[in-house]
């Protein structure tokens, strides 16, 4: 019965090439995970990159594996390291590869109308924001004809979900698990811009409550700012557009009226969408 018994724990012991084969996918997709993550926390940085402290708080790695994962990245050409500061940044080959598909997200396509005619309704600043993993992304911004502007963000600029007017929005749209799930992820991020899981949490229930979310301080003093949610034909929000303006010009009854139009534009957006 013991050899019995021995021979059967025996035949059951995953071989060596068995167990190679199961863990080596899970530690291949988890390195591709961490230079992803690595890759935002740079883009974020724009021209001006990112010391490496920054990227190793932000990540939550180790400052050896971000470390490694930099100098690949170097020597694959799609991150490059300023000689004068130091700093790491997103390389020449990046919008290379990035021509690879010239042509416009249907998203895109579909919102130049309604960011045409909101902008020329509303007069300031109008921006479109998607959303790429657990960032915003600024795609696309209108100049409208008011003598101030508020131009508190600039095309390309990317930020942690959460942390602007327009990425509250898109995570108010999201099922709470959802939501909480990504803003937990983002925690470390958010000490670079002055907030915390409570305060982003709290602005996700007022947006849902409202139906858009509105920020009485902008990313720039003085300025407010009103954001609605876009969402694709399988319910999830991709995206939301955003008005940003010096406070007197957003008061109570304005502010009405713009969400308005940034929600009757967020809706023919979806509709373009839908096909």
């Amino acid at each position: 019965m013991n050899c019995g018994v021995l021979v059967h724990i025996m035949d059951n012991r995953p071989s060596r090439k068995a167990t190679r084969g199961t863990l080596e996918p899970r530690q291949g997709a988890q390195a591709i995970r961490r230079a992803l993550a690595v890759l935002r926390i740079l883009a974020a940085g724009r021209e001006d990159g990112v010391p490496l402290a920054e990227v190793v708080r932000a990540t939550g790695l180790t400052r050896p594996t971000v470390h490694r994962i930099v100098h690949v990245l170097i020597e694959e050409g799609i991150v490059e390291r300023h000689d004068r500061t130091g700093r790491y940044a997103i390389g020449n080959q990046v919008p290379e590869l990035a021509l690879a598909r010239a042509r416009p997200s249907r998203l895109l396509v579909a919102a130049n109308p309604s960011l045409r005619r909101a902008s020329a309704e509303i007069g300031d600043t109008l921006f479109l924001t998607v959303r790429t993993g657990n960032d915003t992304l600024c795609v696309d911004r209108r100049i409208g004809v008011y003598p101030i502007q508020v131009l508190s963000i600039e095309v390309g600029a990317r930020r942690p979900l959460g942390v602007s007017s327009a990425g509250v929005a898109i995570l108010a749209a999201m099922p709470a698990q959802d939501a909480r799930k990504i803003v937990a992820a983002n925690e470390k991020r958010f000490e670079a811009y002055q907030t915390d899981i409570a305060t982003v949490m709290s602005q996700i229930t007022d947006a849902r409550r409202r139906g858009y979310n509105m920020r009485e301080i902008g990313l720039v003093q003085g300025t407010k700012s009103i954001s609605t949610w876009i969402k694709t034909p399988d319910g999830q929000p991709a995206a939301a557009i955003t008005v940003s303006a010096v406070r007197t010009r957003l008061g109570p009854r304005r502010e009405q009226e713009v969400a308005e139009i940034l929600l009757r534009e967020a809706r023919i957006i979806e509709q373009v969408i839908r096909g």
